[in-house]
């Protein structure tokens, strides 16, 4: 097994900057998630590791060896592609099968060890088929099985469920996750989901503009942010962001009056990052701030309002059993022990103490 280490490594194509001169060290046996909006340059920085692009400046080692000059092949890394990448004319046996031909291994060896990759994903009754006979979620199961077939000494996986529907990416992020607990090989997984993010990962690596902003545990970067873009990221419904100021001890929006408690020195431009859970319906009458529903969603589980307070929107969860109704003035009550502060100019975390 092998960690990943990137030093300083940027790609540019001209005048654009893919990847921004980033440094990043993934420990060995470790799931790192890489995540963020499109563009960000997640996939360039995975398709560097695998050999797919070359670097413009910088390093990329895989265990303590340089690949820079490394072609794909000879770099034993395993990739999964988000459009399965299956041969339609080969059956389930001969696609997984094809990376042991590839590299001549010994004909006694490759059927006991396809057996055993299509075992590991379930897929041991489908192997004298055709990925057109598969569903969706069986055609990704075998693109896993024919990275898994090499035991590579890393996996990437460039976006694996996106093609999948929403049912079947639960169940798909359930079996990679064990499957990940099983083989307990390196692995980094591009993703622009959040949720995959968050459940998959041992750590998660948020990225904007070639760069990552945060690299932290599924819970650090959920309940501590570094910055606005980390905070309005993460998060289903996403964090509220609410333009004001501090002033005397307490965050003001453009009503006025403070409705919430910041324990910070004054500033004239600052944003609060509240999350929806964070934040109680009430009568108007009991909040420490009225304000006007805007839309309500009811998602079965609960009942996600969207509030007007001023000029600005925020989005506060009920209890399945609230009821109201647009244009319904309700009262809010926002926990300012879970309030988040952000220099609006910088979009910097202003910590407390």
């Amino acid at each position: 097994m092998a960690g990943v280490r990137l030093k300083n490594v940027t790609k540019r194509w001209g005048s654009f900057v893919g990847v921004d001169n980033q440094s990043l060290e993934i420990k060995d046996r470790e799931f790192l998630v890489l995540l963020g909006p499109s563009g960000c340059g997640k996939t360039t920085t995975m398709r560097m590791i695998a050999g797919l692009e070359e670097p413009t400046e910088g390093e990329i080692w895989i265990g303590d060896r340089m690949v820079n000059d490394d072609l794909p092949k000879d770099r034993n890394v395993a990739m999964v592609f988000q459009n399965y990448g299956l041969y339609p004319h080969m059956t389930v046996f001969e696609n997984i099968a094809y990376p042991l031909r590839v590299r001549r291994a010994a004909k006694a060896e490759i059927t006991p060890r396809v057996q055993a990759a299509a075992a590991k994903v379930e897929l041991a009754e489908f192997l004298s088929r055709r990925p057109r006979e598969l569903s969706g979620g069986q055609r990704q199961r075998v693109a896993l099985a024919r990275a898994i077939v090499r035991t590579p000494l890393v996996f990437l996986m460039d976006e694996p469920l996106s093609n999948l529907d929403a049912k079947l990416r639960v169940s798909m992020r359930a079996e990679l996750k064990h499957l990940s607990h099983e083989l307990q090989i390196t692995t980094i997984y591009v993703t622009h989901d959040q949720i995959e993010a968050m459940t998959l990962a041992d750590r998660v690596g948020v990225m904007e503009h070639g760069r990552i902003q945060q690299l932290g545990t599924p819970d650090q970067i959920y309940n501590d942010p570094e910055n606005i873009f980390v905070a309005g990221f993460i998060g289903s419904p996403a964090m509220n962001l609410l333009q004001g100021n501090i002033s005397n001890g307490g965050f003001v929006t453009g009503g006025g009056r403070p409705i919430a408690d910041a324990s910070l020195p004054d500033q004239n431009a600052a944003v609060m990052g509240i999350r929806p859970e964070d934040i109680s319906v009430t009568a108007a009458d009991d909040g420490t701030t009225q304000a006007t529903v805007y839309a309500t969603e009811n998602t079965g589980e609960s009942v996600v309002v969207t509030a007007q307070l001023g000029q600005q929107r925020l989005t506060c969860k009920g209890d399945r059993y609230l009821k109201v109704a647009i244009n319904d003035r309700i009262g809010l009550s926002i926990n300012s022990e879970h309030t988040y502060f952000f220099d609006a100019e910088t979009g910097k975390r202003i910590r407390r103490g």
